[in-house]
């Protein structure tokens, strides 16, 4: 796909607020065209996760600096990069789960290799489907459309608030996600449910990216902030991971009918064990990596 990108873009710290978040797009941009090829074709399932990463960044960057643009133009952003987040998801989330269990399968004996490849058959197929559906996406005008915006934000300066009004620093807008966390945990406290650890991920993760986007500004404190939220991101990752795994092999069990082969079963329930167990393992870590984070935080 071309198209006619600017000269790349740096960001020093004297730089305004806004070039960062231009800067950081930019970044973003290019990565995405440059997985793109590679994600059409499917050689390298790589390829799809680099570009579902550089949707995410763009979008975690423009919500972060949402203060310093104008409201209406970064959501409607956000939102086409929402949609194209959608579109390449599903087929994403299908090869890390057909990895998962297919590395679970290949430490089983021969004969439940078997089994669990039957088990896991329902996913071939709806990657397949979601893959078209990607593909359609990718080939859609809306696609180019979108790139193109991104081109012209990174081109042009962006539209800020047309009221006149305190702009926040990049410090602040770090904190800002560093508090929504923070209060998230305290309601949560050391053992809460797994959807509550899958949440404090979510906000984890836009500290993670906010502080991409400042740490070029900001420096030392932003990269140890940086390095607490990936262990962090790590270990809640981890357990997200096991616990859709392990609903996901129950819904396939259940799609199999009524009376599904017994050694199906049989394979199906060591797998959730499994799962279940590294959940809770990783239920046991998270606390610690949090206190990491929070240290990290107090001291921007």
């Amino acid at each position: 796909m071309l198209l006619a990108l600017p000269t790349p873009l740096t960001a020093a710290p004297a730089d305004p607020p806004a070039h960062h978040v231009r800067a950081a797009l930019d970044l973003r941009l290019r990565a995405l065209l440059k997985h793109d090829p590679g994600t059409r074709t499917g050689e390298d399932i790589e390829d799809l996760h680099q570009m579902r990463v550089s949707v995410r960044r763009m979008r975690a960057a423009l919500k972060a600096a949402r203060p310093l643009l104008d409201a209406a133009w970064a959501d409607g952003l956000r939102a086409e990069l929402g949609w194209l987040g959608r579109a390449l998801g599903p087929v994403r989330d299908l090869d890390v789960m057909l990895l998962r269990l297919r590395g679970e399968a290949a430490a089983l004996p021969a004969g439940e290799q078997d089994a669990a490849e039957r088990l896991v058959a329902a996913l071939v197929a709806e990657r397949e489907t979601a893959r078209a559906d990607m593909l359609r996406a990718l080939e859609a005008p809306r696609y180019t459309a979108l790139l193109e915006r991104i081109v012209d934000a990174i081109r042009l300066p962006l539209p800020t608030p047309s009221a006149t009004r305190a702009q926040p620093e990049l410090a602040d807008l770090v904190r800002a996600e560093a508090r929504k966390l923070g209060k998230a945990v305290e309601r949560a406290g050391e053992d809460p449910p797994d959807e509550t650890l899958h949440a404090l991920r979510i906000l984890g993760k836009r500290v993670r990216y906010t502080g991409e986007l400042v740490e070029p500004a900001l420096g030392k404190p932003v990269k140890r902030l940086l390095s607490a939220t990936a262990v962090l991101q790590e270990v809640l990752g981890d357990h997200q991971d096991a616990c859709v795994a392990e609903q996901r092999i129950r819904e396939l069990l259940d799609g199999l009918g009524e009376y599904p082969d017994a050694h199906v079963v049989f394979v199906a329930g060591r797998l959730v064990e499994r799962e279940r167990a590294r959940a809770d393992q990783k239920r046991t870590e998270w606390w610690a990596a949090w206190l990491q984070v929070k240290e990290r935080a107090a001291a921007l």
